[in-house]
């Protein structure tokens, strides 16, 4: 059956919004003009004229966190350890030990851009979604949520854009069985602007990346810095995000993708604001 697949990453680039400053990815370009002195070190007596047209080849250097473009995030990188509330702390799993099943499964979304940058999404926030949407949530489905950040991605605003969501609604999605979730925004909690607001009013600690913190109570992995959820219906749809294997490491970079077959395609095209990226083969 043709299938139908839409982009839900973003670019990896220099010079856009993507991270506060001081964390952003750089990208240095060789191109086939100036690398040929890299051939010739391997081939000693190699002239440029040798070569087709004289070019070299491209190749990029590139300098990242695990945390930079569209990535999943290990619960090793939320604490420590894990599941305290299914039986006993367990040592958190690192990026390179996340069962690749919890990365391909049908996924949910959940349209949160109503809520104002910084809101904390409640359980009964979810609740109300899936209830308006008519899904049953299911073990292992992967819930993506859809903020108002989606919309900033590359605008000076983008880290402190969108809703976060709360220790509670994590929680609910969590006891539910699904262990992997997702959001176009920088991050799954509140926009740190907004959180240290409140922490200054209040010195609740506890307010401080509750929702990654859930993780700590039963293990999870989530997206962060995802892209063109305006295209997904509600449900109907796999995603795929398999982590790149880097050993003992917090976060692994993705190229998320969600999946349709192709009546559910055809639904994708009427949600899709113009940014969507689909491929079919048969």
């Amino acid at each position: 059956m043709p299938r139908k697949f839409v982009d839900l990453s973003i670019y990896l680039e220099n010079d856009v919004v993507s991270d506060p400053p001081a964390f952003a990815p750089r990208i240095e370009y060789f191109t086939h003009e100036n690398t040929v002195g890299q051939i010739e070190s391997f081939f000693p007596g190699l002239r440029k004229g040798d070569l087709p047209d004289g070019e070299g080849w491209a190749v990029e250097r590139v300098t990242l966190s695990t945390h930079n473009g569209t990535h999943l995030d290990a619960p090793y990188h939320f604490h420590s350890t894990m599941n305290r509330k299914l039986g006993g702390k367990e040592r958190a799993i690192a990026i390179d030990e996340v069962p690749l099943e919890w990365c391909f499964q049908p996924g949910v979304k959940l349209d949160f851009r109503h809520f104002a940058d910084g809101y904390v999404v409640t359980a009964a926030d979810v609740e109300a979604e899936l209830r308006r949407i008519g899904h049953a949530l299911q073990p292992l489905e992967i819930v993506v949520v859809n903020t108002r950040a989606g919309s900033r991605y590359g605008q000076p605003d983008f880290v402190a854009a969108g809703c976060g969501m709360g220790y509670e609604a994590t929680m609910y999605l969590l006891e539910r069985g699904v262990r992997l979730t997702g959001t176009d925004a920088w991050s799954w909690d509140a926009p740190f602007v907004h959180t240290a607001r409140k922490y200054g009013e209040s010195g609740d600690a506890s307010l401080i990346w509750e929702g990654h913190k859930a993780g700590r109570d039963i293990g999870y992995c989530h997206l962060e810095k995802l892209h063109n959820l305006e295209a997904l219906p509600a449900d109907g749809f796999h995603i795929s995000c398999f982590p790149h294997k880097i050993r003992g490491a917090s976060a692994g970079w993705t190229r998320a993708v969600a999946i349709f077959d192709e009546g559910l395609g055809r639904r994708v095209s009427r949600f899709a604001s113009g940014l969507t990226t689909t491929y079919e083969y048969p």
